[in-house]
């Protein structure tokens, strides 16, 4: 490419698009002078689209999810189809196994007969992805490489079924949208609010239905889980013991989280007892981690739209006996200053779709 084509190159827009279980979010940026720069975001709840209320998680049928995103993304105002798609953790399944030292050639076949093990389908009925685990040893030294090498690999195996595959596909394209990769949510997440580094860090993502657990050591997945248990189950507790509709518990939770005072007594008690049960899970898989590894997690960032809560923070941090921040993945694009709060407030909801939007804009360079 010579220097003019290359001064003069057009400037392309992506999206990345993140389809959750309570809500679409969509984010619109670009590459400029070597930066990452957001144009449009928008977040459509989907509860409406199913006739239930704001906050609620749903399964919508394909063409209900096109309207929704059609609508998204006529008020967002996007102006490109070109896009990177998220699909949820519940759609896959993640495993590790470990194979023997084989020939570079023949790795995805020795993958391929490992993860049969673990796969509870046809492997032709589902797309199989893998990655090697980098060893500590081979940022060491030569030798030790030699050595590790000899002793196999430890593997990252993920698998989608193709039906599901299939499904987003027609929605994608019954949306207009042109998607270059579809790809497990928690990557999309990692890759927004995780910095690179040696750091071992957890991210808890907390949606509508669930929990997610995301165990990151030099950058890569070591550890997942799901718990059954989300930002949802506390509205629908408090709408029992309270004896209110979901709307208002959902609205009370939204305006006085943990911090409503002595008045909220019980809302702040029912509020906690579902943390509680979200935080011992978490606190066990970390010290699992901590205890297979011999490592210390140094940092838990909270993202997903329930850890908003007003006092979760202060729960964690209590919890965790750790560093704990809100994801920041607005910080990965260049944005206006004078929203800077906005954003921040935002980042956690939108670490997903910035995420895929991230990995489209990578594909063009």
């Amino acid at each position: 490419m010579s220097f003019f084509s290359s001064f003069f190159k057009k400037e392309i827009s992506v999206l990345g698009v993140d389809i959750g279980s309570s809500a679409l979010k969509i984010v619109q940026v670009k590459k400029k002078h070597g930066k990452a720069v957001l144009e449009t975001y928008g977040e459509l709840a989907l509860g409406p689209y199913a006739g239930i209320e704001v906050g609620r998680a749903v399964s919508l049928p394909a063409e209900k999810m096109i309207e929704a995103i059609k609508d998204l993304l006529r008020e967002s105002k996007t102006t490109t189809v070109e896009c990177g798609t998220a699909l949820p953790l519940s759609a896959s399944l993640i495993t590790f196994v470990n194979i023997p030292p084989v020939p570079e050639k023949q790795i995805a076949d020795v993958v391929a007969i490992e993860a049969r093990k673990y796969i509870p389908v046809p492997l032709n009925e589902v797309l199989l992805d893998f990655s090697i685990i980098p060893k500590e040893e081979q940022y060491v030294t030569e030798d030790e490489t030699t050595k590790t090498e000899k002793q196999g690999h430890e593997v990252l195996v993920v698998a989608i079924h193709n039906d599901y595959i299939n499904d987003y596909q027609s929605i994608m394209a019954g949306s207009g949208l042109n998607p270059s990769f579809y790809e497990i949510e928690l990557f999309s997440s990692v890759r927004a609010v995780v910095e690179q580094g040696v750091a071992t860090n957890m991210v808890i993502d907390m949606g509508a239905r669930s929990t997610k657990l995301y165990i990151i050591e030099r950058g890569v997945l070591r550890s997942s889980h799901i718990i059954n248990k989300g930002s949802q189950d506390i509205t629908l507790a408090l709408s029992k013991a309270l004896s209110i509709t979901v709307s208002e518990a959902e609205n009370m939770k939204r305006t006085y989280g943990l911090k409503g005072g002595p008045e909220y007594k019980e809302l702040t008690e029912i509020i906690t007892v579902n943390l509680d049960y979200m935080f011992y899970e978490a606190n066990a898989a970390l010290l699992t981690y901590q205890k297979k590894y011999s490592k210390n997690v140094t940092q838990v960032i909270l993202t997903g739209g329930g850890v908003l809560l007003k006092g979760f923070t202060e729960l964690a941090k209590i919890c965790f006996q750790t560093d704990v921040i809100y994801a920041d993945p607005f910080g990965k694009l260049e944005t206006p200053a004078f929203l800077a709060e906005e954003f921040s407030q935002a980042g956690p909801e939108f670490a997903v779709a910035i995420g895929a939007a991230l990995r489209r804009l990578s594909e063009l360079e």
